[in-house]
């Protein structure tokens, strides 16, 4: 029940000030998020990488209100390239992008695009040009050492715009991967057209306060459709990746893989930094591809509240550090 209040923190000025402000929660959010520049982050990618683990790298940040903030945006993927270059860790470390970070959301005239393949109407905001522009360098650049890049999912409203963007990207660099929410009602279409070969495709369950006429609103309806939409992606001919910390749909995962006959290296499981770190390490010591999704930077508190809203338990975490350092 807690949920819905939290994401709606998420987005306040004023929590923001008061959680950034309590004495313990840098603390906290070192759980979460465990650097907050490249140089911080670059000791915790080489030892994650050297238990067996894979990697996906989150520069958090989301609200971008400049066409400058998104170039800086930009940048810092860049320069996070740049250093994973070094490391020749070719796939097993990859990065995710949230597209509003790189000026998605920005106003600007409309702009005619061929939006067809969606069934959709032809036209998008301008901010939709300008984080094209901006993310594909990134997967260029990402392309060019060896790895790749998959786009976050973000609010409802943002969907057709990140698919659009996908579909392009994809043209010249067909491995770019996409995320699909399990609560919105139109992911089990998304799922059934993502499926083919070559696509690469993690499922979540969703972590944005979404209203009840495009979304599920019921933990039970959203494990059932989680399910539903796992075995379309496990049928399908593309690469599935779990994103989930739920030990049932694991398990599920791992009946439907091999219910689907596929082999270790056909699908991989991803947790998130600091949260149920022993079966990261239980997963890859089986055999499974078992990736990290890691974030970093300073405006790390958009991140930070929506894991307090995924879970109880991470509530519950954030709660007794309060009262233990109070």
């Amino acid at each position: 029940m807690l949920g819905p209040v939290i994401l709606a923190a998420s987005r306040s000025d004023r929590m923001r000030r008061l959680v950034s402000a309590a004495p313990v929660t840098k603390q906290v959010v070192d759980r979460f998020i465990p650097g907050e520049t490249v140089d911080e982050i670059v000791p915790i990618v080489r030892a994650l990488t050297d238990r067996g683990l894979e990697l996906t790298m989150d520069v958090v940040g989301e609200d971008i209100t400049t066409p400058e903030q998104a170039a800086a945006a930009r940048d810092a993927y860049l320069e996070l390239v740049d250093r994973l270059k070094g490391l020749e860790l070719g796939t097993r470390a990859e990065m995710s992008v949230k597209l509003s970070m790189f000026g998605q959301s920005l106003p600007s005239p409309t702009t005619a695009l061929n939006r067809e393949p969606f069934g959709l109407a032809p036209t998008f905001n301008g901010g939709h040009e300008l984080a094209l522009a901006n993310v594909r360098p990134v997967v260029e650049a990402a392309a060019a050492i060896g790895t790749t890049v998959t786009l976050d999912a973000e609010d409802h409203t943002t969907l057709d715009s990140m698919f659009a963007i996908h579909e392009e990207l994809r043209k010249d660099f067909p491995q770019t991967g996409c995320v699909i929410q399990a609560y919105l009602f139109r992911t089990e279409a998304d799922a059934r057209r993502l499926a083919g070969a070559g696509s690469r495709v993690r499922l979540v369950k969703g972590a944005y306060k979404e209203p009840a006429d495009v979304a599920h609103q019921h933990k039970h309806e959203i494990d059932k459709a989680y399910v539903r939409i796992l075995r379309t992606l496990m049928d399908g001919e593309g690469y599935p990746m779990i994103g989930s910390h739920d030990p049932r749909l694991i398990s599920i995962a791992q009946e439907l893989a091999r219910q689907a006959d596929r082999k270790l290296d056909e699908y991989e499981f991803q947790m998130l930094y600091g949260i149920r770190g022993d079966e990261h390490l239980r997963l890859a010591a089986e055999g499974h591809r078992m990736r990290v999704y890691t974030a970093y930077g300073t405006d790390w508190y958009g991140y930070f509240m929506r894991r307090l809203a995924e879970k109880p338990a991470n509530l519950r975490f954030f709660a007794r550090s309060l009262i233990t350092k109070g």
